[in-house]
């Protein structure tokens, strides 16, 4: 290797990578501690961004109906507005959505524990008389169960003593959980305001990265840059639009189900599953604990009827829905789908869940083509082996 400037450099990049991951890995607690502060100062920003990609994926759509609107009077005038006029009718429709949802499942969840505390006496007595009425039943078989015996009065002063126990430990916590929200909402605002400012700019700002990297490096290099970076956003852009219509065909499945099978709170669950479907296989189960917690309050029966149904649903929803949909829409084959969203859920929980399956699609698509361009060399077609 000759040791000219270029290679120095390469060179003295090389050794501080080398002494870096050194240090990284002989001080771990040091190293992650100064990870983390590099990561909450970027926060906003990288929310920033990710609020940007899925604002987006909504702002597309909005934007080529703005011209189909205007048709053949879309001129500069009409050019000019699209931007700001799109932009705010997405982030309107986005934020009516999440508070919409936020305002029907929390009224449904204060008006099922009314009810719940309403008819806790009733549903207490009646689970005495069936317990006696067991106990009696059993006791003719040489069965003996012990006695059942509950005072509403009792339960009630053990709840109130239980609360001025750990009254002032619930307040403390309530205490810290305000100001980690307080931050959290902190940054989410700057990191929304941000996402606007990379939303009315997109276009300039990818032609800035487009110079820069030409500037770094070499035009085939700079050109498979360009190319992954393209992959990987029609991937991501592919899989959030499939995700989206996999909780919609779930969130519909549970509606019709739920009314056919007589349940209550059936838009309200389903709006709920559709939602938290959006985590990838398993986030539906958050919103089925949820829902039955609502049922149960009200109907306890049904609740257990409602679980037996949604692990039916499930069963359809992870085995034939998701890989279909989802797998198809990001190019990616259903046991890849399934294997990525299991090791990505396994390694770094919800995020993994949520980044697998995109990454793992530009990995296989890369690979893919890795391949296909290996076996073009040796003259043998990719066609002929299937």
């Amino acid at each position: 290797m000759d040791l000219n400037k270029k290679n120095m450099q390469r060179l003295a990049l090389l050794i501080a990578f080398g002494l870096l991951l050194y240090w990284g890995l002989t001080h771990p607690q040091q190293a992650t501690q100064v990870f983390s502060t590099v990561i909450s100062l970027q926060l906003p920003l990288l929310i920033g961004a990710c609020l940007a990609f899925l604002i987006n994926v909504f702002l597309r759509p909005v934007e080529k109906g703005w011209q189909l609107l205007w048709g053949k009077k879309f001129g500069l005038r009409q050019q000019a507005a699209q931007r700001p006029v799109c932009l705010l009718a997405t982030t309107l429709l986005l934020v009516g959505v999440f508070f919409a949802i936020f305002f029907i499942v929390a009224p449904a969840l204060r008006d099922s524990i009314i009810s719940f505390v309403s008819l806790l006496p009733t549903r207490l007595s009646i689970l005495e008389v069936w317990w006696s009425e067991l106990a009696e039943f059993l006791s003719s078989h040489a069965i003996r169960l012990p006695e059942f015996s509950l005072n509403v009065l009792e339960i009630q002063q053990q709840i109130l003593g239980f609360f001025s126990k750990y009254g002032q430990d619930f307040l403390n916590t309530t205490i810290g959980i305000t100001s980690s929200l307080f931050s959290m909402v902190v940054n989410l605002v700057l990191g929304f305001v941000f996402a606007l400012y990379l939303l009315a700019q997109k276009e300039s700002l990818s032609r800035q990265a487009k110079k820069i990297i030409l500037a770094l490096f070499s035009q085939k290099r700079a050109q498979q840059i360009t190319e992954i970076a393209q992959l990987t956003n029609r991937t991501f852009f592919h899989f959030v639009t499939g995700q989206l219509t996999e909780a919609v065909i779930l969130g519909s499945l549970c509606f019709f189900g739920m009314l056919i099978l007589r349940m209550p709170y059936a838009g309200v669950i389903s709006v709920l599953v559709g939602f938290t479907a959006l985590i990838p296989i398993f986030g539906a189960f958050i919103g089925v604990g949820i829902g039955a917690f609502l049922i149960l309050l009200v109907h306890p029966i049904q609740a257990l009827w409602f679980i037996l149904f949604f692990i039916i649903l499930q069963q359809l929803e992870g085995n034939l829905i998701y890989p279909r949909v989802v797998g198809k829409s990001v190019g990616l084959p259903g046991i890849w789908v399934l294997a990525a969203v299991t090791l990505g859920g396994n390694a770094f929980g919800l995020v993994g869940m949520l980044l697998a399956v995109p990454l793992c699609s530009v990995l296989y698509a890369l690979a893919r083509q890795g391949v296909n361009a290996r076996l073009a060399k040796k003259g043998v077609s990719p066609k002929s082996l299937s």
